[in-house]
């Protein structure tokens, strides 16, 4: 296990810091799944080295130290006490090794997400949060627990280059150029997919704006060019800091 102070690179602090407010975050807004599914960032330099969590903790328990470092081949780089999870390391090292923007890949079996994922039509555009992913959104068919190699080529083919996917009977994955994108995108993911089964078990027939206003929705919420009167390019940047003054407050030692 590194020693913050004096073994490890200014901007592996940072990111270890960066990672382990997520986890934080995701057990506080409830998540998570035990021990299991799965958060990493890719480290700077060509080693292709990443971070991700120690297997058998629960997400709350993860700090900054304990983050186990790994290469493409799965296997530990730094001395470790911790086992790494063999199906997070399938997911996440191919889409880090496929697309060098997915610095941070995030997957989570929340219920909504679950709930989503087994419905044919997949995400709909219900609401203003559901039309973030309206048309960025790919989708990959079941094969199992994710264990065999061979289903890194489709999973990265189903990936493509959108930000976010829904893994068909299994959950949701984003992906971000930092651990704060990623983090919100799945926030909004999951948020969308809380909105649609809600909106379902109401057995009401359901509103669909037209696919113009969707897809403007989308532009003016991922920062895409839009010809909107006014621009709101501060939005993310505003809830990740507001997210990172809650986690000191409820978790401070995850910078440990």
């Amino acid at each position: 296990m590194p020693t913050l102070s004096t073994d490890v690179s200014t901007e592996e602090l940072r990111l270890r810091r960066e990672l382990a407010a997520v986890y934080r975050l995701v057990a506080h807004f409830r998540m998570t799944d035990l021990i299991f599914t799965h958060i990493s960032v890719r480290l700077p330099g060509p080693e292709h080295h990443f971070l991700i969590n120690p297997y058998g903790l629960l997400f709350e328990e993860i700090t900054a130290s304990n983050l186990v470092k790994i290469g493409l081949s799965g296997h530990p780089v730094e001395e470790t006490p911790h086992p790494v999870n063999p199906a997070g390391f399938v997911i996440h090292s191919a889409i880090h090794a496929a697309r060098p923007d997915a610095r941070c890949v995030l997957h989570t079996h929340t219920r909504a997400g679950c709930a989503v994922a087994a419905q044919e039509e997949g995400l709909l555009p219900l609401n203003q949060i559901s039309m973030e992913f309206y048309g960025r959104l790919g989708y990959h068919s079941y094969e199992g627990v994710a264990l065999n190699l061979a289903e890194q080529r489709r999973l990265v083919a189903d990936l493509g280059g959108h930000p976010a996917m829904i893994l068909r009977n299994h959950g949701l994955l984003t992906v971000g150029t930092t651990p704060a994108q990623a983090f919100l995108r799945m926030y909004y993911l999951d948020k969308a997919c809380e909105i649609q089964t809600t909106a379902a078990a109401g057995g009401a027939k359901l509103v669909l704006p037209d696919p113009d206003t969707c897809e403007l929705t989308a532009r003016q919420l991922t920062g895409e060019a839009h010809d909107s009167d006014l621009q709101d390019d501060k939005a993310y940047d505003l809830a990740w800091a507001a997210l990172l003054r809650l986690v000191d407050r409820i978790a401070p030692g995850y910078k440990d």
